[in-house]
């Protein structure tokens, strides 16, 4: 996978190089997967199940930027959209990712948004997907 669209992202400010963290990107994961599985609890109301689903998801996007050797430089939401890079994510699944990004900050920002257990589930599955491939490509460093 060739890392022109990210090195592109740095040269439009989005993006910053970064060595690989082992230690930094193995706790990414951990918490990643912490959180995933506590997403898939149906006893707890839809917006805990978004927050865990959402920041599950996050740090394990961001950690497979890191193991690319890259950074956000200041925008969340980039993680999302260079998992086509990291990982071969599709662009659809990247889209759904960004739809929960914008959700995430009504209820930050704006105190506020609708819940949906069918997005809470494709965030779910999405993150499941993320995890497994992150699992193959960190063994591999």
């Amino acid at each position: 996978m060739t890392h022109e669209q990210l090195d592109n992202l740095v040269t439009e400010g989005k993006l910053k190089k970064r060595a690989v963290v082992t230690q930094g990107i193995a706790k990414l994961i951990s918490t990643g997967e912490a959180r995933l599985r506590d997403a898939k609890n149906e006893q707890l109301s839809e917006e805990s199940r978004f927050d865990l689903a959402y920041n599950a998801v996050h740090a394990l996007s961001l950690a497979a930027l890191q193991i690319a050797g890259y950074r956000p430089n200041w925008n969340r939401y980039i993680v999302f959209r260079t998992l086509e890079y990291t990982l071969g994510i599709s662009n659809k699944k990247c889209h759904i990712l960004n739809n929960a990004h914008q959700i995430r900050n009504l209820v930050k920002y704006e105190g506020g948004a609708e819940f949906n257990g069918e997005l809470i589930n494709a965030i779910i599955r999405i993150a499941e997907e993320i995890s497994l491939l992150l699992a193959k490509k960190w063994e591999k460093k």
